[in-house]
């Protein structure tokens, strides 16, 4: 029987510090720049206050970007543009710096981690460092079977949680989560409908590699019919992401969920992420308290998500690629919020201004000295 306790996380998880906020607040309020004026910034600069329960904020140091990899079953159904089970290719080409994801991370400074969960390639055509979670070659076909079994799952689910407190253990400061996957589109859209109640067709998007008409119909049948299949489990969030998820995807539920109880902010990229939020969610209702929306990828699985957790989009500068691309691209923002709050100055008290100091020396004398040095004669 399995020790892992779910509900769990409800307990762990507590809300980012409320008074830290409203010192944040308050801060805010006596800076040069009227509150307000500096818009979405203000909120994410107390928001990172109260995350890191500081006021000045810290500036964001070490971010990181956290990929999760796998292969999913279901693209053998020609859901997807690309080959079914190449994802692996994908890794490849992110570790030789060739997507956007490793352009922008040079860029901005910042390092990018791929962990492997289910890719379907030889794991030794990998770095040991990036094959060393892995739980199985591919995730089952979500439309007629499990994507895994429940000790697979568990299994990536914990995998998930022990890269969160890697992270959090070695001093990052802000993860830019994503995937890298073939597939996980359409696994993230049978979770997010099934969470929200709502027809396959409201959330099969194109995905990032956009597919034509005759793809979208055989995506949103796969959506359909792994729908079916996972309305019976939706009272057991494991057993969801086992039955329709993927290793890729519980592992990415565990990393949200145990970076939440880390206090390790998070900044969610894509509808693959979003949809293990919203997996996360039903687990710990506190736990998107902690995460950010990077940005609008036009995924509507990804929208029906975050608007479901209230969380709203930075930015929407219409990157459809994923892989932590759209994620990289809010993380500027991010600092310069942390920046702005931290190092603006505030505007000078009222009693500091020099007519609310009376002075007893230069310009003015006393009133004994004044009626001394005026000569006899003048008084009235």
């Amino acid at each position: 029987m399995s020790s892992l306790n779910l509900d769990d996380f409800t307990d762990l998880i507590e809300r980012p510090d409320g008074g830290v906020r409203r010192d944040a607040e308050a801060r805010r309020e006596r800076q040069i720049v009227p509150p307000g004026a500096l818009g979405r910034l203000d909120d994410l600069g107390e928001w990172l206050a109260a995350a890191q329960s500081a006021v000045p904020v810290r500036p964001i140091e070490q971010p990181r970007v956290v990929l999760f990899a796998g292969d999913h079953g279901v693209a053998e159904l020609g859901v997807s543009a690309r080959e079914a089970g190449s994802a692996g290719e994908l890794v490849r080409e992110i570790l030789e710096g060739g997507r956007p994801v490793s352009v922008l991370a040079r860029r901005l400074g910042v390092s990018v981690r791929v962990v492997d969960m289910a890719l379907d390639c030889d794991p030794e055509s990998l770095p040991v460092a990036v094959v060393r979670h892995r739980v199985r070659r591919g995730s089952g076909r979500i439309d007629v079977e499990d994507a895994l079994t429940p000790e697979e799952a568990e299994a990536a689910f914990r995998a998930g949680v022990a890269v969160a407190d890697e992270e959090a253990d070695s001093g990052t400061d802000l993860v830019v989560l994503g995937d890298v996957s073939v597939g996980g589109t359409t696994a993230a859209g049978v979770l997010v409908a099934a969470l929200c109640g709502t027809d396959a067709s409201v959330v099969t998007g194109r995905g990032g590699l956009a597919i034509d008409d005759l793809a979208w119909m055989r995506k949103c049948a796969a959506i359909r019919d792994g729908l079916r299949r996972a309305r019976p489990v939706l009272g057991d969030q494991l057993q969801l992401l086992a039955t329709v998820g993927g290793a890729d995807l519980a592992a990415i539920t565990g990393f949200l969920l145990q970076s939440a109880v880390r206090k390790l902010p998070v900044v969610l990229d894509g509808v693959v992420v979003a949809a293990c939020a919203l997996v996360g969610q039903r687990i710990a209702f506190r736990a998107p308290d902690w995460w950010l929306a990077a940005h609008n990828s036009g995924e509507p699985g990804q929208a029906k998500a975050l608007d479901r957790m209230a969380l709203e989009p930075l930015l929407d500068p219409g990157v459809q690629v994923g892989e932590g691309a759209g994620g990289l691209l809010a993380l500027p923002m991010v600092q310069a919020a942390a920046a702005l709050a931290a190092e603006l100055p505030e505007k000078p008290a009222i009693s500091e201004k020099p007519e609310d100091h009376p002075q007893t020396s230069g310009s003015e004398t006393s009133a004994d000295e004044k009626s001394m040095s005026e000569p006899e004669g003048d008084s009235p």
